[in-house]
């Protein structure tokens, strides 16, 4: 009788051992590794991320630190092109892209997004550059740089075909550019006349030329929404994530990070 109790209480032991280390909001079975989640952005984008020193500051990281308090896993940062981050994700490199990336079809059919928070383009240019292009209209005709694989390249394209060749007036000439500094360097160096840069990014960029280039354009161009990626069929991160930033939304804490970096909400 005493050996049936003993087992009974035994397997319920392993039983509860088992149970509590499935508890912190199944995070581990939904990263690679355990209590920790890979994230993939490309590190030299202020605001949304840049080092200090050896740290990773920046809107992206917070929102990573932020997410990862919630589903109970430490954010390691994996610096990474940003042409490369989505193909990155689809082959395993990382758990999840927060990079100041849109969302768009393109992105969306190679993996699952969360919106996280809304921004848009301004345009820069040189301060002594002669140009002061206030919409992307104005850019007819002009050389604009802008860091590859941006959701740009495409809109300027249907920009020149749809609008700037049915008026009469020359496409634009699209400059890519490995790194948006490096595009700054090519409007400084004026190898182009304008910058389509994320709006954020461009307010900083700015500021650091220490008045060479200045933002021409006084209202958002190309107004989009910037979203979470997770690799499609990994389902219980998906959901972990967007319960986490739910949490987030309620607790003030996204309406915090919002604020600090000056960018628009979503919904809950």
């Amino acid at each position: 009788m005493m050996k049936t109790i003993r087992t009974a209480s035994l397997n319920r032991s392993l039983l509860a051992v088992a149970l509590a280390a499935l508890l912190p909001v199944a995070a581990f079975a939904q990263t690679m590794v355990p209590g920790q989640i890979k994230v993939g952005m490309e590190i030299t984008y202020p605001p949304f991320e840049s080092w200090r020193g050896d740290k990773v500051v920046g809107f992206d990281p917070d929102v990573a630190e932020m997410l990862g308090r919630v589903i109970k896993a430490k954010p390691a940062f994996v610096d990474t092109k940003f042409p490369s981050l989505i193909l990155g994700l689809g082959s395993g490199q990382f758990d999840t892209v927060i990079s100041g990336m849109y969302i768009t079809p393109e992105r969306t059919a190679q993996a699952d997004a969360i919106a996280y928070a809304r921004t848009g383009a301004s345009i820069m240019v040189a301060k002594e550059g002669g140009v002061a292009p206030k919409t992307e209209q104005d850019l007819c005709g002009m050389k604009v740089g802008l860091q590859a694989g941006t959701s740009w390249v495409k809109a300027l394209a249907k920009l020149s075909t749809d609008y700037c060749v049915p008026n009469g007036k020359p496409a634009v000439a699209v400059s890519e550019f490995p790194t948006a500094p490096e595009a700054s360097q090519a409007l400084l160096s004026k190898n182009i006349q304008a910058q389509l840069e994320i709006a954020g990014a461009a307010k900083m960029l700015a500021e650091r030329s220490k008045g060479r280039i200045v933002v021409s354009s006084p209202a958002l161009v190309y107004p989009q929404t910037l979203g979470i990626y997770v690799k499609k069929g990994n389902t219980a991160l998906y959901q972990a994530m967007e319960k986490a930033l739910a949490t987030a939304q309620a607790n003030g804490e996204y309406a915090a990070l919002i604020a600090k970096y000056e960018l628009e909400p979503v919904g809950k």
